[in-house]
């Protein structure tokens, strides 16, 4: 980035007020890493600190110290009041077994909240497995957490405690002894990473709790697979913040900048909407016909081989396409995407941009040959492809 131009974000965001329709034009073009810029421009765009800078520091106090209180609440007092009822009672009776089928059972919750906690570490172990980024320890652990003082269970000794009682359960309901156990079953199992020492705690640690705390705060919609994926490249760009003082609260600024991002995307992840005009059916047609628009050949070729938008587009749309680039480059089209004042719609034109891209291709191809282009997108150059979806956008 030109100094120019760094120069030019610093003056939108040096304004007592930020002029966001500004600062939505540079941004779209890309925004700089320099001095924390991009930070600072996604919190902005994703409404998590407001236009009048005069309020940043208050908002952010506050912010971060409910943050804290979420960790109390659904982390810490759950741990410590399991911790406590393990020291009087190790041997677990059926009535206060996880695989009792009592609502009323005073670990009913607990457990059901086992089952999400499993799910998302499942998925946040295998975030960008080509980066060494989530595995290596943070240099802000939580401290609530890691205290020593504290004797209680952390998300990591939950789900290592309810991995080994699901296998013992399966092995003495069964009576087999080779139940394969969900330890094993995984790739990406416990013992394959490194365990950090004690007083450490690994970045997708951190992920994990983030969305542990949404989960429990939206029971409507919970934790939905692929959330992992759009919670990873905003907590990497606010957790390598050249500005420390923003480094180290980026676990609780990701966790708001997250949440207004959900907000504006969650229909996505809700099945029963998926047919409605804010759920991903509807978006995956907009696909299509803006295709069919720009490019009738290239439309009725696909719509000939019955590639239907869902064995692609369903993943580009949902996970705001961090499934098909790397980090960085998912990074630089977030920066277009958050930019724009119409909420994603420019994320319908960069699918199409990807279309148009290898239409060569498609026209030529069969149908699995398609589908595998489709599935593993072939071109990386993301620039050309916003400038692309730029070009569409502009012969609208």
């Amino acid at each position: 980035f030109s100094p120019l131009r760094i120069a030019d974000f610093q003056e939108v965001l040096g304004e007592p007020t930020v002029a966001l329709s500004k600062l939505r034009e540079l941004c779209f073009s890309g925004i700089p890493f320099d001095g924390g810029l991009r930070c600072l421009c996604w919190k902005i765009l994703l409404n998590y600190l407001p236009l009048e800078k005069a309020l940043w520091s208050s908002l952010l106090k506050k912010q971060r110290d409910l943050y804290s209180q979420f960790l109390k609440e659904m982390i810490i007092q759950p741990g410590i009041a399991k911790a406590n009822l393990g020291v009087s009672r190790e041997d677990v009776t059926l009535e206060d077994h996880p695989l009792n089928p009592n609502p009323d059972s005073r670990w009913n919750t607990y457990f059901k909240d086992n089952e999400v906690l499993l799910q998302i570490d499942k998925d946040v172990r295998r975030l960008y497995p080509d980066m060494a980024f989530f595995q290596r320890p943070t240099d802000y652990p939580c401290l609530l957490i890691l205290d020593p003082q504290n004797e209680f269970e952390t998300l990591r000794r939950r789900v290592e405690q309810t991995t080994l009682k699901s296998q013992t359960v399966a092995r003495n309901r069964s009576g087999v002894t080779n139940v394969s156990s969900p330890l094993k079953t995984t790739p990406s199992s416990l013992s394959e990473y490194e365990v950090l020492p004690n007083g450490c705690e690994a970045h997708w640690e951190v992920v994990e709790r983030i969305l542990f705390i949404y989960a429990k705060l939206n029971p409507g919609i919970a934790y939905v697979q692929g959330m992992n994926e759009i919670v990873g490249p905003l907590y990497y760009t606010f957790a390598t913040d050249p500005n420390s003082e923003w480094k180290e609260h980026a676990e609780a600024d990701t966790f708001f900048c997250f949440t207004n991002l959900m907000a504006e995307i969650r229909d996505n992840f809700i099945k029963s909407l998926d047919d409605s005009q804010c759920g991903i059916t509807y978006k995956m047609e907009k696909v299509y016909s803006t295709l069919k628009e720009k490019d009738v050949e290239l439309y009725l070729k696909l719509q000939e081989q019955n590639i239907k938008p869902q064995f692609f587009a369903f993943r580009w749309l949902t996970l705001l396409l961090s499934q098909e680039f790397l980090l960085p480059d998912v990074i630089r089209i977030w920066d277009s995407l958050f930019a724009d004042d119409k909420r994603f719609d420019f994320l319908l034109l960069v699918c199409c941009a990807m279309l148009t891209l290898i239409r060569d291709q498609l026209l030529e191809g069969d149908f699995t040959l398609n589908m595998r282009l489709l599935q593993d997108y072939p071109i990386s150059d993301v620039h050309l492809i916003l400038k692309k979806a730029k070009e569409l956008q502009d012969s609208k």
